[in-house]
């Protein structure tokens, strides 16, 4: 196994690294928690100018044409700065289109690429107890969507989104632009800050060309998985370095909290946790970038994300204190996203069944069915 990465992944890991710690202080998180502002716009305009948020964008597109890998270092180093910036779902809803789109929506990935337009997307129907709430008609010009589409992202900032709407009872793909006047915005705003709003649509007509072919939602579905996970492990490792931070500042019986043994262990079951889930991490993207199939590697890593979540973000409160639930003091907001970003993952009861429900259909599962030698069995 070769660990190693490029130099390029190396740069591009420090430079997202720089942008995020330098904009991200606690004083601009502060401010921002107290301000109404959609999200960092002066941040997304950095990402822009250092072109971070085109990395997935194939080159034909105007983008980088990088992977996975390469978006994971990005969206950990702001999951790490806590940034509140549009960055996976912009590029992934672009590098979907670049993939699969008809060649007259491809002119939204170029805008996308080159940061003129706004692209959102959500996944969150195929986790929802409700299913989706999005169905699809057929007409003689194309199709026509009604029902809803709850705590979409941005949904007032961006200018498209790629939906899940139910054909059938199948999940497909949809490009909706969401300034028609068939969608009613009902706008909102997360716990951890995310500006999101509820989409009510009545009878908006879409040409043909908008809905996607059923391989865009296989293709993008992990995809989604490892960049919020990515996200997780960018919150959870800098909830980590905090902490102990704190317990080797703290004292208590004339002696520094993190030299009693039940502290100890419950900042080593954090760092077995943060570990656990890097390494599902790597593996799906690697997987992803290397053409290879990872349906189960995806339900694994969305599930080692929310337990991470979990268990990092509650021992981290835990071992603060109370001073870990004072809004003054920046720790509640490593809760605040890791509940978010579990939420969208569908949460780990969520995956784990999933992935059950995979495992029983499928009697092989590893790296090692993807060696030469086991393709013939």
């Amino acid at each position: 196994m070769n660990f190693d990465i490029t130099e390029e992944q190396s740069a591009i890991a420090e430079m997202a690294g720089s942008v995020f710690a330098d904009y991200c202080t606690d004083d601009r998180l502060r401010q921002f928690d107290h301000s109404d502002q959609a999200f960092m716009a002066p941040l997304w305009q950095l990402c822009v100018d250092t072109g971070l948020q085109a990395l997935a964008i194939p080159l034909a597109q105007g983008g980088s044409g990088l992977g996975m890998t390469e978006l994971m270092w990005v969206l950990e180093a702001q999951g790490k700065a806590l940034g509140q910036v549009p960055l996976w779902r912009h590029q992934l809803a672009a590098a979907t289109l670049a993939h699969f789109g008809h060649p007259d929506v491809q002119a939204w990935t170029l805008e996308a690429a080159n940061g003129r337009a706004l692209l959102t997307l959500d996944l969150s129907g195929l986790a929802s107890a409700h299913s989706l709430q999005l169905h699809a008609q057929p007409t003689d010009q194309g199709w026509c969507l009604t029902g809803r589409v709850n705590a979409l992202a941005l949904a007032e900032q961006a200018q498209a989104a790629l939906l899940l709407v139910n054909i059938e009872g199948q999940p497909r793909l949809a490009l909706v632009e969401l300034v028609a006047s068939a969608i009613k915005h009902v706008p909102g705003r997360m716990t951890h800050g995310e500006a999101i709003a509820d989409l009510l649509i009545d009878d908006l007509h879409l040409r043909a060309e908008h809905l996607l072919p059923v391989a865009a939602l296989g293709w993008l579905e992990p995809r989604t998985t490892a960049a919020l996970a990515s996200l997780q492990l960018g919150v959870s490792g800098e909830q980590i370095r905090r902490t102990v931070a704190y317990v080797t500042e703290r004292r208590q019986f004339e002696r520094s909290i993190g030299s009693f043994q039940a502290v100890q262990m419950s900042m080593a079951n954090a760092h077995i946790a943060l570990e656990a889930l890097r390494s599902c991490l790597w593996q799906l993207c690697y997987r992803l970038d290397a053409g290879l199939p990872a349906p189960s590697e995806a339900l694994a890593t969305a599930w080692q994300a929310c337990e991470a979540a979990h268990l990092i973000g509650h021992n981290a409160q835990h071992v603060h204190g109370g001073i870990g639930v004072d809004l003054s003091y920046p720790m509640h907001r490593f809760l605040y996203w890791s509940r978010a970003l579990s939420c969208a993952l569908g949460g780990s009861a969520a995956s784990l069944e999933r992935l059950g429900d995979w495992l029983s259909h499928h009697d092989t599962l590893g790296w090692k069915y993807d060696l030469a030698e086991h393709q013939a069995l």
